[in-house]
């Protein structure tokens, strides 16, 4: 099949299956007829990105034979089919179309399908582009697409008519700031809080093309590059490239947006959370990481410090996360909480490559590590949001509630739930374990550069999470309250969805026991090594009793005050929603009331009018209409010069 055909229909199939249900929006029989067309155009996305898993490797096309877009810019359409985009382009469009199957059932009757599948679409066709991009001008194209859509889909119901799709409890205040927000809040908060940080990120791509002569990631000469910027140019850079990643991947202080984007449907919240949106911003850095090979630049100035920032700022995020999530009952912000809580790890373990130059089959095992994890992450993410969305109708609540009779009554979302909250903590000899012994394995690497404080904050997150994910699992099947509503007919796509989703989990456990570049992450995950128990499986023991005693106390009465500490997000949404904005006014009013009037005065009403008026003044006093007042002027003129020159010539 022609490469180009397959990236065609890859990119294109989305939307173009859902442009039917856009144009049939005013008839209420079409759109609901319509919907698996839609389906159907990410189904072919499945396909293409299996075609290029299978049979499509390396750059495509390769050079010189790509399609020129924008010759004199540096601007091609050049895609990459490398280790990570094959990979991350599947695991992208399988979780689309599962979510998809499951929004089936979970959208009927939603009063904006045509809104809904096309933005829906689009968002998957955009992380799609993001993947494969070679060029970063296209991947912004795609990053700028995921924006658009993430705005479209988070507030979808911005009727702001029913309590169960705001975020946060009424009535609940942090000093003057109501922390309750409606749907049509969360989208215009989500697509503010990413422009800010694509504004310095597009000026970052500017200045890779002005530096670097080219805009394809493969073939800039990164090491050059970062020397001909110098020190300061190379943090500069990269702090402007990273606020894009930053903001979209909701890291520390960016996420508040990534909270209140609950508002919008559970299919969107699924989608947002597993391999696209927040996990664009840490592909990206993965992506940038592995054609930079900082492991091999060290004598570059200014490099460290950029991945010490990135380091700290995902260890941080990570636990911060996961606190934030501890105090939360909301079970869609509890999940969005710990989703932040993986991508600061995922962060962490890519930024270790720096010191961490283990080398697995031309692959640097930090690198491996966090897009592993990544992978796993995905999938189990997804699949607790599509049983949350579940729940969520089956309790009209948004509150978690159900004890042990109702999770007898909703066996496939327990089952699922069981599955995939103990496969992503780490627990011994579960999917996620293997890939953080390694990443235990990774931060071990630095402690002779950076101590042991790395390590501790990974073993604290890891520990934390793995408590809020038995959280979740318990107030939802086992010890939460009992529903005053409850409706557990129908929703056969639902459980089909969810019950795909993890079962992908399995698929990956084989693969790292089975895949030549993830054997490092078993021999990491040993009981025994050199005679000793390993401290990675001294770690996966603390993740198991931290579940368990999670389970078993999911809620500590004494704690009450430090859990409602941490579901108000430690009054971070005080600094982004009040004290921010204040600050962003006051500078504003002093423009407007100092800048713009000053500007108006120099420009408009003083300084140059009256420059202007007291020439016209100077010009219209000499027009006498007298000819022998004009005879005297040209003389005066004359002889001015005639003294210039004679003074000119006698200092020659």
């Amino acid at each position: 099949m022609n490469e180009w055909l397959v990236f065609l229909l890859l990119f294109l199939a989305p939307v173009i299956s859902s442009v039917p249900i856009v144009l049939a929006y005013k008839s209420e029989k079409w759109t609901a007829k319509l919907p698996p067309l839609s389906v159907f155009g990410i189904f072919v996305s499945v396909v293409m990105s299996l075609y290029i898993f299978f049979n499509i490797e390396g750059r495509v096309p390769a050079s010189p034979n790509e399609w020129v877009w924008v010759p004199d810019l540096g601007i091609n359409f050049v895609f990459m089919c490398d280790y990570l985009s094959r990979y991350m382009g599947v695991i992208t469009a399988v979780i689309a179309f599962f979510i998809a199957v499951y929004g089936l059932d979970y959208m009927k009757g939603d009063y904006r399908p045509s809104w809904y599948w096309f933005f829906f679409n689009l968002f998957t066709a955009s992380m799609l582009l993001v993947v494969y991009s070679d060029n970063l001008f296209l991947l912004f194209l795609g990053w700028e697409g995921l924006g658009a859509a993430s705005w479209g889909l988070i507030g979808q119901w911005f009727r702001d008519d029913d309590d169960i799709t705001y975020v946060g409890r009424e009535g609940r205040k942090a000093g003057p700031l109501l922390l309750h927000w409606p749907p049509s809040f969360g989208g215009w908060r989500a697509i503010s809080t990413i422009r800010f940080g694509d504004v310095p990120m597009f000026l970052a791509i500017a200045a890779i093309w002005v530096f670097a002569g080219t805009l394809n990631i493969s073939e800039i000469e990164w090491g050059s590059l970062f020397e001909t910027i110098g020190a300061v140019g190379t943090i500069i850079l990269f702090l402007c490239l990273l606020m894009g990643l930053f903001t979209k991947s909701a890291q520390v202080p960016f996420s508040e947006w990534l909270m209140t984007a609950m508002t919008g449907p559970t299919t969107v919240s699924a989608l947002l959370h597993s391999a696209t949106m927040v996990a664009a911003g840490a592909f990206v850095f993965i992506k940038l990481t592995w054609y930079i090979e900082p492991w091999t630049l060290h004598e570059v100035p200014g490099l460290e410090y950029v991945y010490l920032l990135v380091l700290f700022v995902g260890l941080l995020s990570g636990l911060y996360g996961a606190l934030a999530g501890s105090g939360m009952l909301e079970r869609k912000v509890l999940l969005a909480a710990s989703t932040m809580s993986s991508i600061g790890l995922m962060f962490a373990a890519a930024a270790a490559s720096f010191w961490v130059d283990v080398d697995i089959g031309g692959m640097n095992l930090a690198v491996l590590v966090a897009f592993w994890y990544m992978a796993v992450h995905a999938f189990a993410k997804a699949s607790l949001f599509l049983v949350s969305g579940h729940l969520i109708h089956a309790t009209h609540s948004r509150f978690s509630c159900g004890a042990l009779e109702f999770g007898k009554k909703m066996i496939p979302a327990f089952i699922v739930t069981i599955i995939a909250t103990t496969f992503l903590v780490g627990i011994p000899p579960l999917t996620a374990y293997w890939v953080k012994s390694a990443m235990d394995e990774v931060m071990e690497h630095l402690f002779h550069d950076l101590g042991f404080l790395p390590f501790i904050l990974l073993v604290l997150t890891s520990v934390v999470y793995s408590g809020l994910m038995a959280k979740f699992l318990a107030l939802n099947f086992i010890k939460g309250e009992r529903p005053h509503h409850e409706q557990i007919e129908g929703g056969g796509l639902m459980k089909l969805g969810y019950g795909l989703m993890v079962s992908m989990l399995f698929l990956l456990l084989y693969l790292i026991f089975t895949s030549k570049e993830t054997h490092e992450f078993v021999a990491a995950g040993a009981v025994v090594k050199y005679g000793t128990i390993t401290l990675s499986f001294t770690v996966g023991i603390l993740v198991f009793l931290a579940f368990i005693f999670a389970l078993y106390k999911p809620q500590i009465s004494a704690l009450t005050k430090l859990g409602t500490f941490f579901s108000d997000r430690m009054y971070l949404p005080f600094v982004n929603d009040y004290i921010m904005p204040k600050v962003g006014f006051s500078l504003s009013h002093v423009v407007h009331e100092y800048g713009n009037r000053g500007i108006d005065g120099f420009f408009n009403t003083k300084v140059v009018p009256g420059l202007f008026g007291g020439i016209s003044r100077g010009i219209r006093s000499i027009q006498t209409g007298y000819l022998s007042r004009y005879i005297n002027i040209v003389l005066g003129l004359v002889m001015f010069i005639l003294i210039i020159a004679v003074v000119g010539a006698w200092g020659l």
